[in-house]
């Protein structure tokens, strides 16, 4: 019988545990100059005769990639076939770098939902927060919540690739106070 109470107890305390052990980004160290940032995340692409998986990205990139025009940030909806993708000079077949910060105004608990078509995998402040490896329509792995510990830039990493037809990249957060929103273009910064 204490086996029986005990095992529902445990079970609660190890639950009500890891409610609390979100992942605590960590902000730029130091903060970029105000001055330098410039609106957007810096982008640089390969375009090779065949991708499907996150994996084959580093490869692309290092036998030669070309800067491309700013992103918005991650705000880019599910395109139409044949259409653009973000600042690429392609509509398909493409692998993106891409790095810069993201602003949080205040620390707490976070949430945050990423949709890719298709593949990403990005690190805001050191922690990877999302990681979709092969080939998907818009979608989303769900909500990741992270701990902000104080308002400012946190470092931005991400690659991604698209391979047919569509494209999508697009970033919305909780915050704290339980506001749900696509992430601004303003809060989206890189230093040349």
């Amino acid at each position: 019988m204490l086996i029986t109470r005990s095992l529902p107890a445990l079970a609660l305390a190890l639950f009500a545990g890891a409610a609390q052990a979100q992942t605590a980004l960590s902000p730029a160290a130091p903060q970029p100059n105000a001055a330098a940032l410039q609106p957007g995340l810096a982008v640089w692409y390969a375009y090779p005769p065949e991708i499907r998986n996150i994996d084959d990205i580093d490869y692309w990139l290092e036998d030669g990639k070309e800067e491309g025009p700013p992103l918005v940030g991650l705000d880019y909806p599910d395109s139409d076939p044949g259409a653009p993708i973000m600042t690429a000079r392609t509509h398909e077949m493409v692998a993106a770098e891409i790095k810069g910060f993201l602003r949080f105004d205040q620390a707490g608990v976070w949430a945050l939902e990423v949709h890719s078509n298709d593949g990403i995998d990005l690190k805001l402040g050191g922690v990877r927060v999302d990681r979709y490896g092969t080939r998907r329509t818009c979608d989303t792995n769900g909500w990741v919540e992270v701990t902000v510990p104080e308002p400012g830039w946190y470092p931005v990493d991400a690659l991604y690739f698209q391979r047919l037809n569509t494209a999508c990249l697009m970033m919305r957060w909780k915050k704290p106070d339980g506001t749900k929103e696509w992430t601004p273009q303003d809060v989206w910064a890189f230093v040349r």
